[in-house]
């Protein structure tokens, strides 16, 4: 359970960090992500905020990957360990 609440945390705090540093980014970094990529009209905040939505998915998928390997693992040890 440990284990699980740690890993959690971890991703959790890493999530806050990339979402708010993002919003950071928008307060104070207008300038640069206002910046054009090439001659388009695409600018540096439209695969920016894609990356903090491409990083949720990431880090979802690995903890599910995680969870199905290792914690669901754990679970049903101790769910066995209690019925003996």
């Amino acid at each position: 359970m440990s284990r699980r609440s740690r890993f959690g945390w971890q991703l959790a705090i890493a999530m806050l960090i990339v979402y708010y540093g993002f919003i950071l980014l928008v307060a104070f970094g207008k300038e640069f992500l206002a910046t054009r990529i090439g001659q388009g009209v695409v600018t540096v905040g439209i695969p920016v905020g894609f990356g903090v939505i491409v990083f949720t998915v990431a880090i979802t998928a690995f903890y599910v990957n995680r969870a199905n390997r290792e914690f669901d693992r754990l679970n049903e040890a101790v769910t066995q360990e209690a019925l003996k």
